[in-house]
Order: structure tokens, then C-alpha cells, then sequence
């Protein structure tokens, strides 16, 4: 008799889809413990969480490093003061292949990581996606005019000497392999400088900085103290302007993005 069963045995499992991207959040930090703790937690609430968190201790004197072990962030130590080499070295020691960064101080909500991811996956040629920030703790309404109109003014302002639009180190992420890219080519020991203004100046002819509106972080009123702070932040803008465009004119930056831009669209 005849077996007219079916031998061909159970279907195949299914393909497996793409490889969702491991995700490390880089937060530099100094003396920043109380900020620290409710950044963390924060984090912790993502609706997306990260794969793991890596906090840069730069040679804090108070309880940073010890409350972002107590939250089960990996804690790094970059001794040499200044925010460029902490945030350097944090996106040096991340694993992930997106690379996350705030400040200490910023307050993220619960589907920041799930946006940033998603605006990256929507652009496959951009590196890197950044986000504004809004000032907390002020009265609803100038809050809100403070935050448009400090935030206007960067995006503006560093987005005409770049010739595309800037990260900000309050509320980004960037592809690893990109900053295995451009890694070597930072000024890393500079403290004097803005790092993340330092970072966009490395973006090539063709790689493109995502900025979106609504990826809105909230963020410490600290930025608008007036008096020395102040004077210390513009010295720091005009310092990072001065160090990059001796390497590269603003000129000669819109003319090579224009011109490849031109020739993408004649191929």
C-alpha cells in the first residue's frame, strides 16, 4: 500500500527580519549627581530602553560616578576637564551601534530613544539626528519663547557656518560607524571648545545631520545665566568657529556640499 502521507515535513521557519540596532547612551558628567539621578531613571523609563548606559565621570568631586553605578549605568573616568574629552571618550567606550547622548541634566521622555531611532532608520545617508531642547522650571510662557528663540538661534546661527544643520549635545544620536570615522579628526583636548559644534564640522560632502523639531528633551535653565557663563559659552562658539574654519571656510563648506548636491542630481 502506498504512503500517502506528507513527508516533506514541517514549513521552514520564517526568515529572520533586519537586526534591530543596539542602542548605548553616553552621558558626560561632572558634579552633577542630583541631575544625574533623575536623568537615569528616566532613561531606565524609555519605552524603548538602551543596551546599556555609559556614564562619563569627569573627575567628579561629589557622588556622580556612585549613583550611576546604583542605576546600573557602566561608569567611565576621563580625568582631563572639559566636555570634548569626556564626551569623546564615552562614545569611544559605547558599544552600541547607535550612539545616544545627553547631558546630566536633561530631562528625556518616555519615547526619546524610539524617536531618535526611528528618524535614523528613515534616512539611511544620515549619520547622525539631533533634537532641541526646552528650558524647564520657568513661567509656561517664557519658557517657551526662551526655548524658540535660544534654540532658533543655534540651529540658525551654526547651521550657516556648517552648511547643514548642527548636533546638540543636550538631545542626539549618531551612528558608531560614523564616529569611528571622524573619531581621530575631533579636537578631543581642547576644553575650550563646543563639542558637539566640533562634531557637525566633521560631516562630509553626501552624510547628512538629521534636525527634528519635534524630538523635543527638556533641559536645565542653566544656559541663559548671564555674566561670566555667558561670556564663557560665546568665547567657547567663536573659539570652535575659529579652529574649524582654519581648516575649512564656510565658503569652501557650502560650495562642496552644493556641488556634490548638483552632481547627485545630474547623475
Amino acid at each position: 500500500m502506498t504512503d500517502s502521507r506528507d513527508r516533506t515535513g514541517p514549513p521552514p521557519p520564517p526568515a529572520p527580519g533586519p537586526r534591530s540596532p543596539t542602542v548605548s547612551v553616553v552621558v558626560p558628567a561632572r558634579d552633577d549627581a542630583a541631575h544625574l539621578a533623575r536623568c537615569l531613571r528616566l532613561i531606565a523609563a524609555q519605552t524603548r530602553p538602551p543596551d546599556e548606559i555609559v556614564v562619563v565621570d569627569n573627575a567628579s568631586g561629589d557622588s556622580t560616578p556612585e549613583v550611576a553605578r546604583a542605576a546600573g549605568a557602566r561608569v567611565v573616568l576621563e580625568p582631563r576637564p572639559g566636555i570634548p574629552a569626556a564626551a569623546a571618550t564615552g562614545y569611544d567606550a559605547a558599544h552600541g551601534d547607535v550612539v545616544v547622548r545627553c547631558d546630566a541634566d536633561t530631562v528625556p521622555g518616555p519615547e526619546w530613544i524610539a524617536g531618535l531611532l526611528a528618524a535614523l532608520e528613515s534616512c539611511p545617508d544620515a549619520v547622525a539626528v539631533a533634537g532641541p531642547g526646552r528650558f524647564r522650571d520657568l513661567p509656561p510662557g517664557t519658557g517657551r519663547l526662551l526655548s524658540e528663540l535660544y534654540m532658533g538661534l543655534y540651529v540658525l546661527s551654526t547651521a550657516s557656518a556648517l552648511g547643514h544643520p548642527p548636533l546638540f549635545g543636550t538631545n542626539m544620536a549618531m551612528r558608531r560607524s560614523w564616529w569611528l570615522e571622524v573619531r581621530d579628526r575631533v579636537h578631543r583636548h581642547d576644553p575650550e571648545l563646543h563639542d558637539d559644534l566640533d562634531l557637525s564640522f566633521r560631516l562630509a560632502p553626501g552624510r547628512r545631520i538629521l534636525y527634528r523639531p519635534g524630538l523635543t528633551v527638556g533641559m536645565s535653565p542653566r544656559a541663559l545665566r548671564a555674566g561670566r557663563p555667558a561670556v564663557r559659552r560665546l568665547a567657547r562658539a567663536v573659539r570652535t568657529l575659529r579652529v574649524n574654519w582654519a581648516e575649512e571656510r564656510p565658503r569652501e563648506r557650502w560650495q562642496a556640499r552644493l556641488g556634490h548636491r548638483a552632481g547627485r542630481s545630474g547623475a
